[in-house]
């Protein structure tokens, strides 16, 4: 069995920079992270055992207790900004700067009497930092959601990790729907996904399964194992290589192997190190 990993794979800049202002936090349990740093639990735990405070997704609602607040690369809305700000909090933003690209595309689209059109997962915490400062917007995930929207402008714009086929899926959708509105679309998805789902796309023509290494909430995670479902190759989504199982490779001759944008080189390593060693036939790595 061979082992190729995608050219392209692993932390994005986003992350690696978020990461990098925390390991320069002097006194990590003075501040706690608003939400999951990363959608990567190897991370979290980590940042746990250096002393941070944090508080879960669900949780966001409640003001920390530490005065220094740090904001997630994901990012807030500015109406969270400023409710953190007037309870005294200091603010130490790790936000990516594709999402706030994102969010400054929602904000002008709507400026310019475009009803907003968000493409991505709700619930997940970029979106909801994107549609909490909109007046009116709808968030859809598939194509089959598109409606008429009885309005002359719609503006479309993305959650940063989306699949580009499902943002071209649901720009179709919306043209056909609403053929008389006037249709603006910004293209926001980040060019590290844009990179991850490429070499993705060229491997996925080598293999015959895939393993795609991610957190377990990590939505361009689960976005890469989606993709090789759809293209009919098995795609097998694990946090770690104690995850793997030599069963699923019976009959394999060649595997690949991606990652999320928040995963790290370490936990990929492991993981193809696993591979090698997996008593499945003989292994050869590309």
């Amino acid at each position: 069995m061979r082992v190729i990993v995608a050219d392209v794979l692993g932390m994005c800049f986003g992350v690696r920079d978020a990461l990098a202002i925390m390991e320069r936090a002097e006194t990590p349990e003075r501040i706690t992270i608003h939400g999951e740093l990363v959608h990567n639990e190897k991370v979290l735990e980590r940042l746990a055992e250096r002393g941070f405070h944090s508080l879960a997704e669900s949780r966001r609602h409640a003001l920390p207790l530490t005065d220094n607040v740090l904001i997630t690369a994901h990012g807030i809305s500015e109406r969270e900004r400023q409710r953190l700000l007037t309870a005294g909090k200091t603010l130490i933003d790790t936000t990516c700067p594709l999402v706030k690209r994102a969010h400054d595309a929602a904000q002008k689209l709507a400026r310019a009497g475009f009803f907003v059109l968000v493409v991505g997962k709700r619930g997940h915490v970029e979106v909801r930092g994107i549609v909490e400062d909109l007046e009116e917007c709808a968030i859809i995930e598939s194509a089959d959601e598109v409606r008429d929207y009885c309005v002359p402008r719609l503006g479309i714009m993305c959650q940063t990790t989306t699949p580009s086929q499902l943002a071209d899926s649901v720009r179709d959708a919306v043209a056909q729907r609403n053929p008389d509105a006037e249709i603006r679309f910004v293209d926001t998805i980040c060019h590290p996904t844009k990179d991850h789902q490429r070499a993705l796309e060229q491997l996925m023509g080598e293999v015959d399964a895939m393993v795609v290494v991610g957190g377990r909430n990590s939505n361009n995670t689960r976005q890469l194992a989606l993709r090789c479902e759809e293209r009919g190759i098995p795609a097998y989504h694990v946090q770690d290589a104690s995850d793997l199982q030599a069963d699923w490779f019976d009959g394999v001759d060649t595997v690949g192997i991606t990652a999320g944008t928040s995963t790290l080189s370490e936990t990929i390593e492991e993981v193809r190190e696993a591979l090698i060693r997996m008593p499945v036939g003989s292994l050869q790595l590309n």
